[in-house]
């Protein structure tokens, strides 16, 4: 069942919708994390506008996805590698 559910980011509230009890959990934890990653930018840089440090966390972010997405692929092609090996080895022995 969907839910209204309400967060604080930077500050400013937003309504969304979250389709399970899963979801919202995410999105709240998504938010807290956003928010410390903010603060934590804050503290570094005291003298940049907010803009500059919700861009900064967007950046960070987008760079751990990459990264991320880029070590998935890796392992990807690793796992087919392994399998394709696997069933060479198992048809050769038959």
């Amino acid at each position: 069942m969907e839910q209204r559910i309400t967060i604080k980011i930077a500050g400013k509230e937003y309504t969304l919708k979250a389709a399970t009890p899963e979801q919202e959990e995410l999105i709240r934890k998504a938010a807290d994390s956003v928010n410390k990653k903010i603060s934590a930018y804050a503290n570094k840089f005291a003298s940049r506008p907010l803009s500059d440090l919700v861009a900064f966390v967007a950046l960070n972010e987008s760079i751990n996805s990459f990264a991320i997405q880029k070590k998935l692929d890796s392992v990807s092609a690793e796992a087919a590698s392994l399998k394709e090996a696997t069933e060479s080895y198992l048809k050769n022995i038959m």
